[in-house]
């Protein structure tokens, strides 16, 4: 599946629902289903700067495709690292580092996330980007 579907999926997924209410539940979900990140992998070297939670990115190649790995302590924050990766893990460094998403307009969480959360998010993307840059240089 490319980067544009699977941006397009989670437009769908959250265009279901009508309320914010239900659209914040179903992020929290995402949250709670995201793979636990191992306890090693929890440092200060994986945090992302910048984030009024804790949230921590990992990555590494698999068959050439770069895998993160993320978790938050808190459950929108959790959701929204969440939805990132279900876009961005297991593709080329390249595809990532040139794809520019669109989802959180067409969802609009550009106006229902607090000014905090909305940097957060901005700061993970970034974080995203700047690891696979990093694998492009490699």
């Amino acid at each position: 599946m490319t980067l544009k579907e699977r941006e397009q999926e989670i437009i769908d997924d959250f265009n279901f629902f009508d309320e914010w209410s239900e659209k914040y539940e179903y992020l929290i979900s995402l949250g709670k289903e995201l793979s636990p990140m191992g306890p090693g992998l929890k440092c200060a070297k994986n945090l992302i700067p910048g984030c009024q939670s804790n949230v921590w990115l990992s990555s590494c190649l698999k068959n050439k495709k770069v895998v993160f790995y993320a978790d938050s302590d808190a459950l929108i924050t959790k959701g929204l690292i969440a939805l990132l990766l279900k876009i961005f893990s297991n593709n080329s460094a390249k595809e990532i580092a040139l794809f520019e998403l669109s989802f959180v307009k067409s969802i609009g969480l550009d106006r229902h996330l607090s000014m905090n959360r909305s940097n957060g998010l901005v700061k993970m993307i970034e974080e995203i980007k700047k690891i696979s840059l990093n694998y492009l240089k490699e």
